[in-house]
């Protein structure tokens, strides 16, 4: 019986006189993964990551943040400890997250709007939604 291969199987093996012999990390490369879409696996995790929507507080909950704020302000010089629970939009996606940070109240800057916090943290008044730490 013969086969297809008869002919050349037992000759011994080419080595060309003009290239070099590829290394095996070389030739194992060839076979190794191609990642076809690039990024793919990237925009699928971005799209899969949740943001929560913000919702303002109802008016009676604002009356009492304005409150707070109000004694903060005016307690400003005494750097007082607050516990801020706060709305951070995303940067990439519609939403965001709601964050929560306990530190002492460094600044308050009237033109923008914001307090800063002893760590640089800076909030915006409008996305905070609740102040704890401090008693009216």
């Amino acid at each position: 019986m013969t086969h297809d291969y008869d002919d050349i199987i037992h000759l011994p093996h080419h080595v060309s006189s003009k290239h070099p012999p590829m290394s095996m990390r070389d030739r194992a490369a060839q076979f190794s993964p191609f990642a076809a879409l690039n990024g793919h696996g990237d925009a699928i995790r971005e799209t899969a990551r949740l943001t929560e929507d913000f919702i303002a507080p109802d008016e009676s909950a604002q009356r009492e943040l304005d409150q707070k704020m109000g004694y903060l302000l005016a307690h400003i010089g005494e750097h007082p400890s607050v516990i801020i629970t706060y709305f951070s939009p995303d940067e990439k996606k519609e939403g965001g997250a709601y964050l929560t940070k306990k530190d002492h109240l460094a600044k308050y800057d009237e033109y923008m709007q914001e307090v800063q916090l002893d760590d640089g943290t800076r909030i915006s008044i409008k996305s905070i939604v609740n102040i704890e730490g401090i008693t009216l």
